[in-house]
């Protein structure tokens, strides 16, 4: 078990806080939302937050490393409640456990809440991005095929609609190379059928697809355009949906998450170790 306090390491975490800050105010807060409109506290407390949620999915601050109250107000400059209500977050997320006489403990990969966005966010931004990009297209694989056959099932009409008419929108700016709209098309796409499959476990992972693909754009791992058969494959499940063709819609987006496989293989290298 390592402890954060006084000597070598302290100094240099505290050097380099200044820094670690504005880093994180620069990542892309779109992301995990926030953004405009925050209050000063609450700046404050999204970039602690940010800063350690970072070190400790990326293994700077590794399982069992301890961390006390007086070393993070002293590192960041902030005070005891910001601190606070940051660790309390992590707490939530289980990337760290709290205890008297102890301290601010850092906990195994098996005990994060990998699902949260944030915690998603932070993955993909670091060291561990090859990692997470395996199992969130390998959790997609798994879910959105079936999500959009019970979209086809069960969608209203104006869902049903709206996703060919997004369908249509993402090949416009696809192929006009306007990526951030682009995004914001297919981020609106791929939740709709989520939360119209009728199924409140795919629904819940709504979220989950709009961070990773959120992801893969702002951290430069999309192509500069679309690819022509991705295009046509969200075209085809949305008009499979459009027409209630469940086998068609499945198909079409299994088709569709077996070419995100095959775009992000080469940078998913070794599979990842447990911790």
């Amino acid at each position: 078990m390592t402890r954060s306090g006084h000597g070598h390491e302290g100094s240099e975490q505290r050097a380099s806080s200044a820094n670690d800050t504005a880093t994180v105010r620069a990542s892309p807060a779109d992301a995990v939302g926030g953004g405009a409109g925050e209050s000063n506290v609450e700046v404050l407390h999204s970039g602690v937050l940010d800063t350690l949620g970072k070190e400790i999915t990326d293994g700077r601050l590794p399982t069992g490393h301890v961390l006390t109250l007086d070393l993070l107000e002293e590192r960041f400059g902030v005070s005891r409640t910001v601190v606070r209500e940051s660790v309390r977050v992590l707490q939530s997320m289980g990337l760290v456990t709290s205890r008297r006489r102890v301290g601010i403990t850092v906990q195994p990969r098996r005990s994060w809440n990998v699902f949260d966005p944030r915690v998603i966010w932070w993955r993909l931004a670091g060291e561990g991005r090859e990692a997470q990009l395996r199992s969130l297209t390998e959790l997609r694989i798994a879910v959105e095929p079936l999500a959009t056959a019970d979209a086809a099932r069960n969608a209203s009409g104006e869902v049903r609609s709206r996703v060919v008419e997004l369908s249509s929108m993402m090949r416009a700016k696809g192929e006009a190379g306007e990526l951030d709209d682009f995004l914001e098309l297919d981020i609106e796409f791929h939740t709709a059928l989520l939360r119209t499959s009728g199924n409140e476990m795919f629904e819940a992972l709504a979220d989950v697809v709009a961070v990773v693909l959120r992801g893969r754009t702002q951290l430069g791992l999309m192509p500069h355009q679309p690819v022509p058969r991705a295009l046509d494959l969200h075209e085809r499940a949305a008009h499979a949906v459009a027409n209630a063709r469940s086998e068609e819609a499945e198909d079409a987006m299994r088709e569709l998450l077996a070419e995100v496989r095959d775009a992000v293989v080469p940078v998913w290298g070794n599979p990842p170790v447990g911790k």
